[in-house]
């Protein structure tokens, strides 16, 4: 059985005491930290992290309140906290600073157990979750670094004005056939490019872009919605507004990288 270690902080030595032979009767615990105050219960903390966490809220040079305000930031998972307290009214104030369950003093022994109950599941549940996202991590740098390099250009050198401008594919909206060059539409501008647009939609990631028409190549994430006209007629809208229109030719591959993939 997993064990879980728990800090009692109280200031009252036998509210301690009692404490810990209430917990010595449950088979999971395992170590039992003490501290009189917020101060040391932050220094045992630093020292040996606690799954659980019994916390009074009356203590004289800070309340537990204090504490949870200052668990370091790097504390991951965050311990289950169970207030312990002789002042029923602090009950909302206890779910508010995002306790498991709270009990009131003198301490009935089948209440504490839920309570530790409770908090040992909250701990297991923690943990859990800390343990998918660090496999979810290592899965996703793993997918990183088998996957295929990105194929085609991922940028551009474009003559204007008597010098070369760097258009970076990302940045690209739509291409236009303009006989054998193309219109380049980037960043809100516009550049005429040496290259016809049948070699450039072979240059270009053809993951990232799509033919739309015999004269109009669209950056496929610059598509905001697909529009759907008479006779099962399309047209892309893109991100700054640009209306085009679907050849009747193009018009299975858009279904089939645009809007099919969507469902």
């Amino acid at each position: 059985m997993r064990q879980f270690d728990v800090l009692v902080v109280d200031d009252e030595p036998l509210a301690r005491r009692r404490l810990q032979r209430m917990l010595r009767q449950l088979s999971w615990v395992g170590t039992i930290e003490e501290a009189a105050s917020v101060s040391q219960a932050l220094d045992r903390l630093a020292q040996a992290p606690a799954h659980i966490v019994l916390l009074d809220i009356q203590m004289p040079g800070g309340s537990g309140f204090d504490l949870l305000r200052q668990l370091p930031d790097e504390t991951d998972p965050p311990p289950a906290v169970v207030f312990v307290t002789a002042f029923d009214d602090q009950a909302c104030r206890a779910f508010d600073a995002s306790a498991i369950d709270y009990v009131t003093k003198p301490i009935e022994p089948g209440r504490f157990h839920l309570a530790m109950e409770r908090a040992r599941k909250a701990s297991e549940l923690r943990s859990s979750a800390q343990r998918i996202a660090e496999l979810e991590e290592v899965i996703a740098n793993l997918r990183r670094a088998a996957a295929p390099p990105p194929q085609g250009l991922t940028e551009l050198w474009v003559k204007t004005q008597g010098q070369y401008v760097r258009i970076a594919a990302a940045s690209i909206l739509r291409i236009q056939a303009e006989r054998d060059y193309s219109r380049i539409h980037a960043d809100g501008r516009e550049f005429l490019y040496n290259a016809s647009l049948t070699e450039l939609e072979r240059e270009l990631p053809q993951q990232d872009f799509i033919r739309v028409h015999r004269s109009t190549m669209v950056r496929i994430d610059a598509v905001t919605r697909v529009g759907v006209g008479p006779f099962s007629s399309l047209t892309v809208v893109l991100s700054d507004g640009t209306m085009v229109r679907v050849g009747r030719t193009y018009t299975a591959t858009v279904k089939a990288r645009l809007v099919q993939r969507s469902r």
